[in-house]
């Protein structure tokens, strides 16, 4: 009894030792576009598309189990392994898309920063240039392991969405029944209902979270010997991303859809709304929850760029660096808060269409980086026996063929 009871807690001891970089990349991907995209869903779709949230999760886990696996057994990161692999002129073009697709997300981070606190009175001329310093100073200046321990404070937030969608009331049965019972035939041939589809996969599985994902774990200094302990990080970060994922479509279904409030200008505008339907608490909190997911993934959105850049073309990176030890992988990650948050005070900018778009075009460039991850965990003289399962390979393969296929219908559907 002894011995098994020293065996579990000692499994624990291991588990709180390597947990964070899986439980803060899959929660930051609820961030401003993602709540909106989310809220919208719901908004737009009702239940309906609740049926995503089963096999985008099942993916999720699969990818970024495949991303921490590779950081844990290579100890390099992505975009590193993919020049090392593949060569400088497609780790190049890999690195542009990610910068033009990252920095619509920061845009839209910093939007939802804005309209988050205008709820509150508060004007954005004055708190996206504050927000972008606090962000800035937390980064720079702060050591790897407080950063940690704030982004995972900042992950346990999000319980605010599991509340919210309680206090809306929903109709359990029919969002249950729309959760495991398959689309519409209809749906599919639906331009918006495909942009939605694709907006939803782009928004949970971003493809700069594998790039940041893989770095953490490496700067963390998770090897694979830690690796089964470090699995589960992943694996109930994921889980809980996107029950507050399913929370949120949920509570938007059963108070704006089911009031005839189909669209929605941002996450701002799904919390305005809830206020006379679901009561001021849940208003609050859906709010609060925007602002919190907001800041957290502005701050993880530049480093993940930041380290994607660095590491594919060769300049030092990583929160345990000093600026003078690693200038590019500072001065890019400056370069894009101060950008993201300056494009924000344009006036007349269509913020929503960039959120939106960001979204739908991380769905769109996820194929392209899947790609590349499975040639690399299935590499047997780069991971050696902790290449891919069959099971592993149908399901990210699946993915990548299901998101080719999903963008070219909705190129092909008239809008």
């Amino acid at each position: 009894m002894k011995s098994a009871l020293r065996h579990w807690k000692g499994r624990l001891v291991l588990l709180l030792a390597v947990i964070g970089p899986g439980f803060i990349t899959a929660n930051v991907d609820n961030d401003a576009g993602g709540i909106f995209t989310y809220s919208q869903a719901g908004a737009q779709f009702g239940y309906s598309l609740l049926w995503t949230m089963i096999p985008i999760t099942i993916a999720l886990i699969v990818v970024q189990e495949m991303a921490s696996r590779l950081g844990a057994v290579t100890g390099k990161g992505l975009s590193d392994l993919i020049r090392e692999e593949f060569g400088f002129r497609l780790t190049f073009i890999m690195m542009v898309t990610l910068i033009v697709t990252n920095f619509g997300n920061v845009v839209a981070e910093f939007a939802g920063i804005a309209s988050s606190l205008e709820l509150f009175g508060l004007s954005k001329y004055v708190v996206v240039p504050a927000a972008a310093f606090v962000v800035w100073l937390l980064v720079v200046r702060g050591a790897y392991d407080s950063i940690e321990k704030i982004f995972l404070t900042a992950s346990a937030f999000y319980v605010t969405y599991i509340v919210a969608g309680f206090l809306a009331h929903p109709d359990w049965k029919a969002a249950a029944f729309a959760t495991v019972t398959r689309p519409e035939a209809a749906g599919i041939r639906n331009y918006g209902y495909l942009y939605m589809v694709i907006g939803l996969v782009g928004t949970t599985i971003a493809p700069w979270m594998q790039f940041y994902l893989q770095a953490s774990i490496v700067e963390k200094g998770i090897t694979a010997r830690q690796y089964a302990a470090s699995r589960w990080d992943v694996i109930l970060g994921c889980v809980f991303t996107d029950v507050v994922a399913w929370f949120i479509i949920v509570a938007c279904a059963a108070t704006l859809y089911a009031n005839g409030h189909h669209d929605i200008g941002s996450g701002a505008d799904a919390a305005q709304a809830l206020r006379p339907l679901a009561g001021e608490y849940a208003y609050l909190l859906f709010a609060a929850g925007l602002f919190n997911a907001s800041l957290f993934a502005a701050s993880i959105l530049p480093i993940s760029t930041a380290y994607a850049v660095c590491e594919g073309l060769g300049f030092e990176s990583g929160l345990d660096k000093k600026f003078r030890e690693a200038p590019v992988f500072y001065w890019l990650y400056t370069v894009l808060i101060v950008l993201g948050a300056a494009v924000l005070l344009v006036p007349r900018l269509p913020l929503i269409y960039v959120s939106v778009l960001s979204q739908v075009a991380n769905g769109i460039v996820l194929p392209l980086v899947l790609v590349f991850m499975l040639l690399l965990t299935n590499d047997r003289e780069l991971m050696g026996t902790y290449t891919n399962s069959r099971r592993f390979n149908i399901i990210a393969w699946t993915t990548v063929v299901v998101m080719i296929v999903l963008t070219l219908l909705m190129m092909t559907t008239h809008g």
